[in-house]
């Protein structure tokens, strides 16, 4: 039987090549409504997405052919998965792919945040030479708190080995600390940390995590840096913590906001007080959800899809 597959997104062209090699039909359709891509979606057996649209119950429910969804990335938020998965539809998502990218990116963020460096490029460039204020501080002897130790938090783990760091996670699931995180409770790693990184999915439960009372829990001020998901986070209530000083700083790759249009967030008539704050603070690192966007990994991503779909259908 001929297994077609549609992208409705653009990857890199080994997903599509060896895919080809392997005997699938590729079929691709970058500009389609979502509407009209389910008027066809029947004829496929698979389909290979990225951001641009749900996969909701209608949608599914149109997808009377459909063997599997693969997502090129780490997250499968965008899919009503318990839906699918009660159709026999497989779910395919890549986070062994961008793992390592999401890593490094968050380690520079504490880095460039800890010394000040993005505040000090901006002011040699205005003219001013300002060592005391700028002065940084050392990771050497702090604890790193890791909240989600999957494949995102135990790549950022092993990055920390080369430094003099305790690193703590804080997981749903048991027993999944290892030689480079010691597992504690919540209220463990908000009594020790230092730093806090999150690698966690956009779930119910995970919504709105990082509130007031969560901040409020730590023991100490600290630094927080997010390349997990926006809403996770609730953006007034940091920035009365940066404010107050609860919060040190914060590395965000990820904004509340990320589902409005930034067009109109960037007009001063109608950007968000919480957010002209997080523009303007120099205690704040800001990147464009960026963190798993390497060249490595657009590469690596579309190469854990193509295998996981051929090992679906045994093929080598």
């Amino acid at each position: 039987m001929e297994i077609k597959i549609l992208h409705i997104d653009s990857n890199h062209p080994i997903l599509w090549n060896q895919l080809e090699q392997a005997g699938f039909k590729n079929e691709a359709d970058f500009t389609a409504s979502k509407d009209e891509i389910e008027q066809k979606i029947e004829q496929y057996q698979g389909i290979v997405i990225r951001s641009r649209f749900k996969i909701d119950k209608k949608f599914i429910d149109n997808a009377t052919n459909l063997q599997f969804i693969a997502r090129v990335g780490a997250g499968l938020e965008s899919i009503d998965c318990d839906y699918a998965l009660s159709k026999n539809i497989t779910l395919i998502a890549a986070p062994e792919g961008n793992r390592n990218a999401v890593a490094e990116h968050s380690l520079g963020m504490i880095l460039s945040l800890f010394n000040k460096l993005n505040q000090a490029d901006t002011e040699i460039r205005k003219g001013q030479w300002n060592r005391e204020s700028n002065r940084g501080h050392e990771l050497d002897g702090k604890t790193v708190g890791i909240i989600g130790y999957g494949n995102m938090g135990k790549a950022f783990a092993k990055k920390l080995r080369g430094f003099d760091v305790d690193v703590i996670c804080h997981d749903i699931l048991p027993n999944v600390g290892d030689a480079n995180a010691k597992q504690v409770t919540l209220e463990e790693l908000q009594q020790k940390a230092d730093v806090l990184s999150l690698h966690i999915p956009w779930t119910p439960e995970t919504d709105k995590m990082v509130n007031a009372d969560f901040i409020a829990s730590f023991s100490n001020p600290f630094w927080l840096i997010n390349t997990s998901r926006g809403k996770n986070v609730v953006t007034a209530d940091l920035v009365q913590a940066l404010e107050s000083g609860k919060i040190l700083g914060a590395g965000l790759d990820v904004l509340e906001y990320e589902k409005l249009s930034f067009e109109t967030l960037f007009n001063d008539k109608n950007t968000p007080e919480a957010f002209d704050y997080l523009l303007k603070s120099s205690k704040v690192l800001l990147s464009p959800h960026i963190a798993g966007w390497t060249f490595e990994s657009h590469e690596r991503l579309a190469q854990v899809i193509v295998d996981k779909i051929k090992s679906l259908y045994g093929k080598r």
